[in-house]
C-alpha cells in the first residue's frame, strides 16, 4: 500500500470521535492498517491513529523498537488495536514530552497516567488485554485520544510547555 498524508492539527476530522468498527477481517480494513504501519514508518512515529489519516474509525497502531524521535523510549510492541476501552489504574501520574504527527515540529509536557490496562481487538478480531506502564502506557493513552478528537496540545497544563522541537531539544 502506501503512506498517506497525515492530518494536521486545524483539521475538524482530528476533533471528532471516531466511529467503531464493526467488521473484522475485511479486505478495508487490512488495507487500512497496512497504510497506517506506512504512514508511521515513514515518518518514524511511534504511533498513528487512524483519524490522523483522514478514517473517523477507532483503529490505533503503535510499536517501539529504536526510533530517533525518541531516543530513549523503551521498546513497545507492534500492537493493531481496535475498538480500544482504556481502564486507568491507580492515581500515578507522570510527566513526559509528547510530539504528533499531526502537530509536526512541536513537543508539550503532557501528564499521563503511568499505569493503565487496555482492552479491544486485533484486526481479525481476536481480543487483546494487556496491563502497561510507562512509555508503552503514555502511547496507548496518547493514540486512544485522537480516537476521542484530543491532540496532545488540549492536556497542557501551561502553554509555556509547549515548544519548537529543535528550540527545546537541539541535540536531537
Amino acid at each position: 500500500m502506501a503512506a498517506r498524508k497525515v492530518l494536521k492539527m486545524g483539521d475538524p476530522l482530528l476533533y471528532k470521535r471516531a466511529e467503531e468498527v464493526r467488521e473484522f477481517g475485511t479486505p478495508e480494513l487490512d488495507a487500512l492498517i497496512r497504510d497506517m504501519f506506512d504512514t508511521m514508518a515513514a515518518l518514524n512515529g511511534a504511533g498513528l491513529a487512524a483519524p490522523q489519516i483522514g478514517v473517523s474509525q477507532r483503529v490505533v497502531i503503535f510499536e517501539v523498537q529504536s526510533n530517533p524521535r525518541y531516543p530513549d523510549a523503551e521498546a513497545v510492541p507492534r500492537t493493531i488495536l481496535i475498538n480500544p476501552v482504556l481502564e486507568l489504574l491507580g492515581s500515578e501520574m507522570e510527566d513526559g514530552w509528547e510530539g504528533c504527527l499531526s502537530v509536526p515540529g512541536l513537543r508539550g509536557l503532557v501528564s499521563r497516567h503511568k499505569r493503565l490496562r487496555y482492552r479491544g481487538f486485533d484486526e481479525k478480531g481476536k481480543p487483546i488485554d494487556r496491563t502497561v506502564s510507562d512509555f508503552h502506557a503514555r502511547v496507548v493513552q496518547h493514540e486512544c485520544d485522537h480516537l476521542d478528537g484530543i491532540l496532545y496540545p488540549m492536556r497542557l497544563k501551561d502553554i509555556r510547555l509547549l515548544g519548537f522541537e529543535d528550540a527545546l531539544f537541539p541535540d536531537l
